[in-house]
């Protein structure tokens, strides 16, 4: 009954936020349009919905907050079970090595698969307000990051206890994150903007996720990739940033600069492109959502 009283009442004051800034665009206070960039207003309107969000969704369990937590630990133990101790299969200090994939690779497949339905799903509140449909993936996007940032700093504890100690190398870990958000924006705001008009793909989508899974290197070393094959394993982008993070964090070394740059760049063409597609049909997806 407390959980439903809470939705209701984030609910509410989400529509009355929106409501209110609808009314100060049509007086003229707002940009009506834009183009890459969502206002200060629709910032806040992001920033508000996602944190409204993870309180209504750590007032749900019990434990609350730390299945942001346990829930990727698991993951990786059962990881950790299945390929070193029963197959037998690993690279030298695997723990480390397994923990920085599966970690980084949640946050991507976390806020790709919640993105999915993100347009899809706000039809009703389209209905009320009109906001960009961009606004939508927004709040996943930082909802999941918010929940990824505790998870991550768990994982730099671990790897500080277990001996690897943070050196120079590791100024460059804000740029890989700055580029994985990149990706994961480009990702989220793709298949947001497509499921609306074919709810199928978001099973074809999830199977991609699975296949990108065991292509992205989280298991096991590019170097047991042929070398006629490491070309086409090089153009998932996680395969990189992955990579990348075992290089910073476990090597101490840096990042392949040129790879980066490469992920980065594209990252870019996609949220532009994308975030044009959505701004195209903002107005056909009231209609088009339930």
């Amino acid at each position: 009954m407390h959980n439903h009283t809470l939705t209701d009442s984030v609910r509410y004051s989400y529509v009355r936020v929106l409501s209110l800034l609808t009314l100060d665009m049509q007086k003229g206070r707002l940009p009506e349009t834009y183009v890459f960039f969502l206002s200060k207003q629709h910032r806040e309107v992001v920033l508000f919905k996602a944190f409204a969000k993870l309180r209504v969704e750590a007032s749900r369990y019990y434990l609350g907050f730390l299945w942001w937590v346990f829930h990727p630990l698991l993951t990786m133990a059962i990881f950790y079970l299945v390929f070193h101790v029963l197959l037998q299969r690993g690279e030298p200090d695997y723990v480390a090595f397994l923990l920085i994939g599966v970690t980084t690779w949640h946050w991507f497949s976390n806020t790709i698969s919640h993105s999915m339905n993100s347009i899809w799903g706000g039809g009703s509140l389209m209905s009320q307000v009109d906001i960009p449909k961009v606004v939508f993936p927004c709040v996943i996007i930082v909802l999941d990051t918010i929940k990824f940032s505790f998870v991550f700093l768990i994982l730099l504890i671990f790897l500080i206890i277990y001996g690897h100690t943070p050196d120079v190398k590791y100024i460059s870990l804000p740029l890989i994150l700055l580029v994985q958000l990149l990706v994961i924006t480009a990702g989220a705001f793709l298949v947001a903007a497509v499921v609306p008009f074919m709810p199928d793909l978001e099973y074809v989508f999830g199977v991609l996720l699975r296949l990108m899974l065991f292509l992205s290197g989280i298991f096991y070393s590019s170097e047991r990739i042929p070398e006629k094959y490491k070309e086409y394993f090089y153009l998932n982008p996680m395969a990189n940033l992955i990579e990348s993070y075992r290089a910073v964090m476990m090597k101490h070394d840096w990042p392949d600069w040129t790879s980066l740059g490469l992920v980065a760049n594209a990252a870019i063409i996609g949220i532009v492109a994308t975030n044009l597609f959505i701004k195209r049909f903002d107005r056909l997806y009231p209609r088009i959502c339930p």
